[in-house]
């Protein structure tokens, strides 16, 4: 979130309309076009679009400025791409940088990281658009019957050779 606050601060402000913010260890597959714009565009996370909303993985402990109650949340959102107009992103990056380290401050990580903050802010900042699992799919699943074209995915890697937690 740093990154993007500061991208947009830096280099972006008055010079783009949209931004998406996309893992890096990604690919696309299919076309993503402008059906994709809007304000604020969340994508649901593909591991848990099938599931109910007590079984999705937000951050429960209080403590966290990432908390969300049992029976609060609409749609478990990927980190892994969200984006929309420039001002809206640079808001939500901006509010989850601040939580994200407050948070650090106080010794606490939040289940997910920056998705958990992200998940968070689309709470209390509902997305003008919600993009379905096809937006980031995951290359180790198998395509269920309604994801009709997979248009960006995350590849297969070792997640104990990339992240410490």
């Amino acid at each position: 979130m740093e990154l993007i606050q500061t991208l947009i601060e830096e280099t972006l402000l008055n010079t783009v309309d949209y931004i998406f913010c996309l893992d890096v260890d990604s690919k696309f597959h299919s076309r993503w076009g402008t059906e994709s714009l809007g304000g604020l565009v969340a994508v649901i996370h593909p591991g848990y679009y099938q599931d109910d909303r007590n079984k999705f993985p937000y951050e429960r402990r209080p403590s966290s400025r990432a908390y969300l109650a049992p029976g609060e949340g609409d749609f478990y959102y990927c980190g892994g791409a969200f984006g929309g107009l420039l001002m809206e992103v640079h808001q939500l990056a901006k509010t989850c940088r601040k939580n994200f380290e407050d948070d650090a401050k106080e010794n606490i990580e939040a289940a997910w990281q920056e998705e958990s903050h992200l998940n968070r802010y689309m709470w209390t900042n509902k997305p003008s658009k919600v993009l379905s699992p096809e937006y980031l799919w995951q290359d180790f699943k198998p395509r269920n019957p309604e994801i009709h074209t997979v248009r960006f995915s995350g590849v297969i890697k070792n997640y104990a050779e990339i992240r410490p937690n």
